[in-house]
């Protein structure tokens, strides 16, 4: 008989590539998870997992496994949530992780509908930066991630993860009011392929998309200054040091088109886009405190985003 928790084990193990990373997560030791592991090998007659310097790889009967390990968690998740409905669900805590401009954008106003909709269910929020949010979901650090489309993000097809589409908003040019293009209706990135740039740190959702955008447009930024905050990003813009591409929410909170130092512009032709959307463990869209969470942040996102231009 396989044991749930080891299978919650192999997952993790295959999502860190690690045994020391998925340890870590699971807020085990190396030596237990590489126990369980053991443990789960005799159990199935198989060997699951291979090491080497690099790391921690599934063997093909490993895949197979976790191809089902995906299947038997979400039912679980079913399971706990048609028994929390058949208990009534109507009170109890929430955890949910977002990013900043999300909270403000769609968490905050999703608690204010909560408070008068379903004032038993009390949602403890995570500020965490929007490629952080998705293992926090899948390691049970927390419920619910408003997290950002990223290189790299599990798809919509995850066998894993429950998506819900919230909101797409554009990216808008920030210059230095001298700036040359100041004064444009729409600036063509390719305009800016010459001029210094600030932006996201690597690893950043948003550096990846600034990135991309700038290499359809034919170029590489020259990225010489960093910054995850935006506020900084249009700060060090107002003081001349360069150019960026900023959510268009995102500059809801600074100075930009209020006499700041810059000129905010729409890019011309297709704009560079983040695409938000909130993320559960499959299976944990149907649980009674859950539901109400997501159909809160969905109502939340259907309120028009305002423009900073």
């Amino acid at each position: 008989m396989i044991e749930a928790r080891r299978l919650h084990i192999l997952r993790a193990v295959a999502d860190h590539r690690t045994v020391t990373a998925a340890a870590a997560a699971l807020y085990l030791t190396p030596s237990a998870v590489s126990q369980q592991l053991t443990a789960l090998e005799q159990e199935t007659g198989h060997r699951l997992v291979e090491r080497g310097t690099k790391g921690v790889r599934l063997t093909p009967a490993g895949e197979i496994l976790l191809t089902h390990t995906n299947l038997v968690l979400a039912q679980l998740e079913r399971a706990e949530a048609e028994l929390a409905a058949y208990g009534s669900g109507a009170a109890g805590q929430v955890d949910l992780a977002s990013f900043a401009t999300g909270i403000g954008l769609v968490v905050a106003p999703a608690l204010s509908r909560l408070g008068r909709t379903a004032p038993g269910i009390r949602v403890r929020v995570k500020d965490t930066e929007g490629d952080a949010s998705l293992p926090m979901v899948l390691d049970r650090e927390t419920d619910v991630a408003v997290a950002v489309e990223y290189r790299g993000a599990p798809g919509e097809d995850d066998p894993r993860l429950t998506r819900v589409p919230l909101y797409a908003e554009p990216f808008d040019a920030v210059l230095p009011e001298g700036h040359r293009l100041a004064g444009a209706d729409r600036v063509p990135l390719a305009e800016l392929a010459k001029d210094t740039w600030i932006g996201p740190f690597p690893g950043n959702p948003c550096h990846d998309v600034v990135v991309l955008a700038c290499e359809h447009a034919g170029f590489a930024p020259r990225m010489q200054h960093f910054s995850d905050d935006f506020r900084a990003v249009v700060a060090l813009a107002s003081a001349g040091a360069g150019v960026a591409l900023v959510p268009r929410s995102a500059l809801l909170g600074t100075d930009a088109g209020q006499g700041g130092g810059v000129a905010v512009h729409p890019v011309e032709d297709i704009a560079p886009t983040r695409r938000v959307f909130a993320a559960v463990r499959r299976g944990a869209e149907e649980h009674p405190l859950i539901s109400p969470v997501l159909a809160a942040l969905t109502e939340a996102a259907r309120r028009p985003t305002e423009t900073a231009v």
